[in-house]
């Protein structure tokens, strides 16, 4: 009960936050490189992210894929986080449960405002310094 999160531990839950994050923002992100390396106009990639985003011309699939591989993402990081901490019995996991909520809600909230941070605000002020339309999508006007 006493114990501390040790720096490596916290890194490795970071990693899960993150990487659910970026994973969600996946609908996004392709048009924003694809326009940043010179690889597609800016009509190209706002037709790629209204079809991925919206789920314009059959994409509909696209980003309740992407919300699913997102959690599933956060909940096997978590589960492999808990068994690398030697909580890998029912009976363990019974002993912390406490610690085990309290560490999931924690995740699982970094994970959404991540998501919020990185989607809604560092990928748009991009797309929109690339002259990508989406001003609509700020958070702020």
């Amino acid at each position: 009960m006493g114990e501390s999160v040790s720096s490596s531990d916290a890194k490795s839950l970071w990693k899960v936050i993150g990487g659910s994050a970026f994973l969600a923002s996946m609908c996004c992100f392709p048009s924003i490189v694809l326009v940043m390396f010179g690889l597609a106009s800016v009509s190209t990639a706002t037709a790629l992210s209204n079809n991925l985003y919206w789920g314009e011309n059959g994409y509909w699939w696209f980003r309740p894929a992407l919300t699913l591989l997102s959690i599933a993402f956060v909940a096997v990081g978590l589960v492999l986080y808990f068994r690398k901490d030697g909580i890998c019995s029912l009976d363990e996991v019974r002993r912390q449960r406490q610690r085990i909520i309290n560490t999931s809600l924690i995740v699982a909230t970094s994970s959404v405002l991540a998501y919020t941070l990185v989607n809604f605000v560092i990928l748009t002020e991009i797309g929109i310094a690339l002259d990508l339309p989406w001003e609509s999508s700020r958070l702020w006007k």
